[in-house]
């Protein structure tokens, strides 16, 4: 004989209290039990507060209590009767959905805070009933029931929370700052971020909970997804990011394409530091409670934005190669580097994948072009010689770019490690070409780490990309040599050279960066190198002068020497107006060897002929003789070599940094 609905619920000792979230089983009277089911019963099933409002408290604990009844009922051929207050149950939340979604279309949500928490409750308990029905063949008409009303309710609350991911009234602006280097200058991009109160924030994820334990996940993701791509496409339009296909790129102009690569530098560095980290944030908020849910939408978005981005880094890339690229290279190069500690958890691994590849290609791409200056350098053949002796451009050219390179130095040793292959010009059967010799740490000729043992036993550890800097300068050395043969003049020779070793040596010097490359070893052979070229110039140039004024070979008498001496002081006259009238045009931009130059002359030749002068004067017996033959007094010489090597107006134009 089937009990009725009283003795069922008076058969039943348990009840359970819900409070927000949590159900607290304790224990429950006869009575209690008995006096609901009557008060149902006597009802209809209302639940009201006695104001026309429904109480939804307790509405919520007879349903709580029925739904304990229903998973208690082991024989599941034998389902309990239905208490009317299920039904008052769907037909409140049936109301109350509509009541919900006609305010939501006016868009008036004012004073209905209580709604969504409201509805998740409500929700809650249609699911546990709809579960509970589903385990019972005769309650398929309930289960249709209860299965549409959830519909329902979960329709509405995927309208909640569209928009409240998209009105913009849930959001507040918050504006940051990200520091960016283009062509080698700071400036600030304002990254404008847009963050929920944490109201809102909590509305959502009860949402986000209440679909995702009801079975609606993929409508909770769908509209998550969605919502969250639009809005983080609008920032990015208002970042001024625009997409350009391969053919785009490619055909742009150089200068032009410059202009997108610093616009693009800007968007990535919005991206990895402001709008990348507040979605993470957002998307652990909101799905605080299943994280993995929370970590596949963030992967997604990120992997959606990261090939967005990297598509027009792979196209930079591939552009036709020139030196003058290099720096924009290693720029979108060190941009999309700070993509990954963004996307750097294990489940990021697509991610990080399609970054590393288009980091790949970077990297090949910058090497390329560096070593292309190699070749710039083999193909700089020169038929005419600079004038006055002045720093090739050629030079300034190659040790500027080396400076600038250099301020790349990690980006461009990690590059070299990956990417680079030593040029074994460099090194002869362990010797370095420039004398010394070559070992590497483990004994072997790896590539990687180098260690030069030089002439006077220091040994300096070289890498890839060093070793690539010293190949360069050894061919510009090369190059120079060469050019140097253009002159005629030996002396001219040397002062080529010299003012071109010595710009070498103090650009060196001058940058922190390629100082620490080449290391005070080269630098104190390069200045011995200097020197050598400034003593091969005074020999020369100031021999021929030094010879004249010796007093060897003027012995005998007055008479006899008077002859030669003549000669002699007029040889000197001759000799020196040719130099001061050659040598004045010559070029010494370095103002410290220019004074050294003037200098050293000054100290061999002036005692020489204050010397030469003060011993023989005496021999020409009036004023007049002498002044036909000596032209100058030792301050004349001395006013004269001042004025050595300041080269005329186009050399002086042509020698400015």
């Amino acid at each position: 004989m089937r009990k009725s609905n009283s003795e069922r619920y008076r058969s039943f000792s348990m009840k359970t209290t819900r409070s927000v979230g949590n159900i607290i089983p304790h224990s429950f009277s006869t009575g209690e039990l008995y006096a609901m089911q009557e008060r149902g019963n006597r009802n209809g099933g209302d639940a009201s507060n006695g104001s026309g409002e429904e109480n939804f408290d307790l509405l919520f604990q007879d349903v709580d209590c029925f739904a304990a009844i229903l998973s208690s009922v082991e024989n599941k051929s034998n389902p309990p009767e239905i208490p009317d207050v299920v039904d008052r149950f769907s037909d409140v939340i049936e109301s109350k959905v509509a009541e919900y979604k006609s305010a939501g279309e006016c868009r008036d949500r004012t004073g209905r805070e209580d709604d969504v928490p409201r509805l998740v409750e409500a929700v809650k308990r249609l699911a546990e009933l709809r579960d509970g029905f589903a385990e019972f063949p005769d309650l398929t008409p309930s289960l249709n029931r209860t299965s549409t009303v959830l519909h329902l309710a979960i329709a509405f609350l995927e309208d909640e929370f569209r928009y409240l991911l998209e009105d913009s009234r849930n959001r507040i602006s918050n504006n940051k700052q990200v520091d960016e280097e283009a062509n080698g200058e700071e400036s600030e991009a304002s990254g404008d971020d847009e963050e929920y109160p944490e109201d809102v924030v909590t509305r959502m994820k009860m949402i986000a909970g209440a679909m995702v334990s009801t079975g609606y996940e993929t409508e909770c993701r769908q509209v998550y997804s969605i919502a969250r791509w639009n809005l983080f496409s609008e920032q990015m339009k208002t970042l001024e990011f625009e997409e350009l296909n391969m053919e785009d790129v490619q055909r742009m102009a150089w200068d032009l394409l410059e202009g997108e690569i610093t616009r693009w530098i800007r968007v990535v560095k919005n991206c990895s530091k402001i709008l990348l980290p507040a979605e993470r944030k957002l998307g652990e908020s909101v799905f605080s409670d299943h994280p993995s849910i929370s970590r596949t939408l963030f992967s997604n978005l990120a992997r959606t934005v990261a090939i967005r981005l990297l598509d027009f880094a792979e196209a930079v890339a591939m552009t036709k190669r020139s030196t003058e690229k290099l720096f924009k290279f290693l720029d979108v190069f060190e941009t999309a580097q700070e993509l990954i500690p963004v996307v750097s958890d294990d489940y990021q691994n697509e991610v990080k994948s399609e970054i590393e590849a288009a980091l790949e290609r970077l990297g090949e791409a910058a090497v390329n072009i560096f070593t292309d200056l190699e070749s710039s350098i083999r193909n700089d053949v020169a038929r005419t010689p600079v004038p006055g002796g002045a720093v090739h451009p050629l030079t300034r050219y190659v040790m500027n770019y080396l400076k600038y390179a250099c301020e790349y130095k990690d980006t461009l040793e990690h590059i070299f490690q990956q990417h680079g292959k030593v040029d074994r010009s460099l090194v002869h059967d362990g010797e370095f070409s420039n004398g010394g010799s070559a070992e590497t740490e483990n004994g072997d000729n790896s590539p990687h780490n180098i260690l030069a043992t030089y002439p006077a036993g220091i040994t300096i550890t070289t890498t890839p990309f060093s070793i690539q800097v010293i190949t360069i300068m050894d061919l510009l050395d090369a190059n120079l040599d060469a050019k140097s043969k253009l002159y005629r003049d030996p002396a001219l020779c040397s002062i080529f050279l010299m003012n071109n070793g010595r710009y070498i040596l103090q650009k060196v010097k001058g940058s922190t960066e390629i100082h620490k490359v080449m290391g005070n070893n080269w630098c104190r052979r390069r200045s011995t190198v200097v020197r050598q070229f400034h003593k091969n110039y005074q020999r020369e140039t100031w021999a021929k002068v030094l010879q004249i004024l010796s007093h060897e070979g003027l012995q005998g008498n007055a008479k006899a020497l008077k002859p030669v001496l003549k000669e002699r002081f007029k040889s000197f006259s001759t000799i020196f107006d040719e130099i001061h009238r050659t040598q004045s045009t010559w070029v010494v931009s370095d103002e410290q060897l220019q004074s050294e130059l003037r200098v050293s002359i000054s100290a061999v030749i002036i005692p020489a002929y204050r010397s030469f002068l003060g011993r023989f004067r005496q021999y020409f017996d009036n004023t007049k003789q002498a002044e036909k033959y000596i032209k100058y007094q030792p301050e004349d010489i001395e006013t004269l070599i001042e004025g050595l090597f300041d080269g005329n107006t186009a050399s002086m134009a042509r020698r400015r940094l």
